[in-house]
């Protein structure tokens, strides 16, 4: 089982991009409600789909990580926020509510 890994710094990000295959990404607020919620649907999800990559950051502690992926990629940061990385860019992107086990399959199914 893969699970969610949690990912802090400009490196790792960078290491797992190289790596090539499509990967999700949550950025998480460790103080919302909703983000709490987002990472428990987020977290189903690798669970079930054992074979995806599912990495995620805390915002409050990897600010500096999130707002270069926004920067990067020209993707509003939002949290909770999920991103579906695949080719080099952003395929697909959701935020608050729309995180779901259910948007994160069919993102995938979308690809």
């Amino acid at each position: 089982m893969m699970s969610i890994q949690k990912i802090q710094s400009s490196d790792q990000f960078q290491r797992i991009q190289n790596e090539g295959a499509p990967f999700f990404l949550l950025k998480n607020s460790t103080t919302c409600p909703i983000s709490h919620e987002a990472y428990n649907e987020t977290e189903a999800f690798a669970d079930d789909q054992s074979d995806i990559p599912v990495y995620y950051l805390n915002v409050q502690e990897s600010r500096d990580l999130s707002n270069e992926i926004a920067a990067q990629y020209n993707v509003k940061h939002e949290s909770p926020q999920a991103l579906l990385f695949s080719e080099g860019s952003v395929k697909w992107h959701a935020s608050h509510w729309k995180v779901t086990k259910k948007s994160l399959k069919d993102a995938w199914a979308n690809i």
